[in-house]
């Protein structure tokens, strides 16, 4: 069968007349939202059968619709077509080429449908792929972050706070902790999913359609679980939209957080971390230097999504019911905000992975700093002593000391026996640093038990993750089957 010349469909938006050049420049979204192809067409498809089940169209043109859809959609996904920008978006595109290819059918494929219902359940079946990628590129990043948790077994470092020395962690506790927030992004994602995976399609421009349409019957097909309560709300509902933004600019902010301790650990003054040379950048002046390009370049393409989040909240303020060409401009800023996610955890879990931390350097900062002051505190509060009364007192020792663990140590018995009116003597490396990690063996803490407690929530929770994984994929799976490219 050979495709025929397209015929120009003419938006019911226009006059018969013809508009300038540069109001269809203004206008036209083909640029950016040839993207929803695919997804356009799984809704056709899944449309025209609902026609069909209505007594729209027969079986034969159903059967004409259906393989003239995927016909399409086979010479776009092989490049050998092109969307027309004076067609105005992708749904009058393929509704164009569709009309061109089988004649008069093609022209009824739009009965009891809008390009207001049409295009927000495209944006709801492209956003749901967005959260399953996504959702696929964090599980990876946490799999890279619990390796090399597994890996580090006891080694120290300090932990910060207010970027000083506070008290000594184990390594593996430390990235854990990056593990956790990544795992609450996934939590919100898979959220945002669910909220996003209901259809829209049969609520018209804004108030239904007169055609005994099966909305369920639709919403099956596209592997969707619901379909959406008010006609209304359906066309002008963003509130997924910005939600995944919402979402993405979080993981942003996670990975930069993460992105900011690679780098200061990459630098001389702390030295924790060897860069890996065929992912670091050098100096086109310095030819000594490595930089940590990657981490740099996710810490400053956070700053995108984030304005996408801010433009998108913008775009959706004081919007009236119903559809409202604005909402044409959600596009952009999701889409970009998706790919500038995808991209970032991608290249970071990759250079997480080559990453070598520098064990016993990072041991010996977490012996300075008198970082286990806290730990004699808490044996004085044990005995008896009000814990505002030994932080005090153990404040004073610490200035006295100058810093000097030695000194420190020294003036700690004597503090203690001063304080409980007896002579008392600290257990013998009660101020090490590994004994102060031993210590904090609640649920949660650092010690080594608690953190291979940690390590197995965190295997469940990436199993979980798995099986939601396994769901989103076949619910996404019913688009490209209905497709077949």
């Amino acid at each position: 069968m050979r495709m025929a010349r397209r015929t120009s469909t003419r938006s019911s938006r226009t006059h018969a007349r013809s508009v300038s050049d540069d109001f269809l420049e203004f206008t036209s979204s083909v640029h950016f939202d040839h993207r929803l192809w695919r997804y356009d067409i799984a809704g056709s498809i899944a449309h025209a059968n609902a026609l069909a089940d209505a007594g729209v169209l027969t079986q034969k043109e159903l059967r004409r619709t259906v393989t003239g859809l995927r016909r399409i959609a086979k010479e776009l996904s092989e490049g050998r077509l092109e969307l027309d920008p004076k067609l105005e978006d992708v749904h009058m595109n393929v509704e164009s080429l569709l009309t061109s290819l089988i004649g008069g059918t093609g022209a009824k494929l739009h009965t009891g449908r809008s390009r207001n219902d049409q295009v927000a359940l495209d944006m709801r079946l492209i956003s749901r792929e967005m959260i399953l990628d996504t959702v696929s590129e964090i599980l990876a990043l946490q799999d890279c972050i619990l390796d090399k948790a597994k890996e580090s077994g006891d080694s120290l470092l300090p932990g910060y706070t207010h970027l000083q020395h506070a008290q000594p962690v184990l390594l593996s506790h430390h990235l854990l902790a990056h593990f956790w927030r990544l795992d609450r992004d996934i939590e919100r994602l898979i959220e945002c999913y669910g909220r996003t995976n209901i259809s829209p399609l049969g609520a018209g421009a804004l108030a239904g359609t007169t055609f005994d349409l099966n909305r369920l019957l639709v919403a099956e097909m596209l592997g969707m679980e619901g379909v959406t309560a008010n006609s209304m709300d359906a066309v002008s509902d963003r509130d997924f939209v910005a939600e995944l933004a919402f979402d993405l600019a979080l993981i942003m902010v996670h990975l930069t957080s993460l992105c900011e301790e690679l780098i200061l650990w990459a630098s001389q003054e702390f030295g924790f971390v060897i860069l890996p040379a065929g992912l670091a950048g050098g100096s086109s002046m310095m030819p000594q230097k490595r930089n940590p390009d990657i981490a740099e370049l996710v810490r400053g393409k956070s700053g995108r999504a984030v304005g996408h989040l801010i433009a998108v909240l913008t775009l959706l303020k004081s919007l009236p019911l119903a559809y409202n060409r604005d909402l044409q401009e959600d596009k952009e800023n999701l889409f970009d905000a998706s790919d500038t996610v995808e991209v970032s955890l991608r290249a970071l879990t990759t250079f997480l992975a080559e990453i070598e931390f520098d064990r016993e350097r990072m041991g010996k900062a977490a012996e300075v700093g008198l970082m286990t002051a806290t730990d004699l505190a808490d044996f004085l509060a044990s005995k008896g002593i009000p814990f505002r009364k030994a932080h005090s007192a153990i404040r004073k020792i610490s200035i006295e000391s100058g810093g000097d663990e030695r000194r420190f140590a020294e003036l700690a018995s004597d503090a203690a026996s001063s304080l409980l009116g007896y002579k008392s003597e600290l257990p013998d490396g009660f101020l090490s640093p590994m004994a102060a990690v031993e210590r904090r063996n609640v649920e949660g803490g650092t010690s080594a038990k608690a953190v291979k407690d940690q390590i197995k929530k965190a295997k469940r929770s990436i199993q979980r993750t798995r099986d939601s994984i396994a769901s989103m994929r076949t619910q996404c799976a019913k688009v490209h089957e209905l497709v077949r490219t």
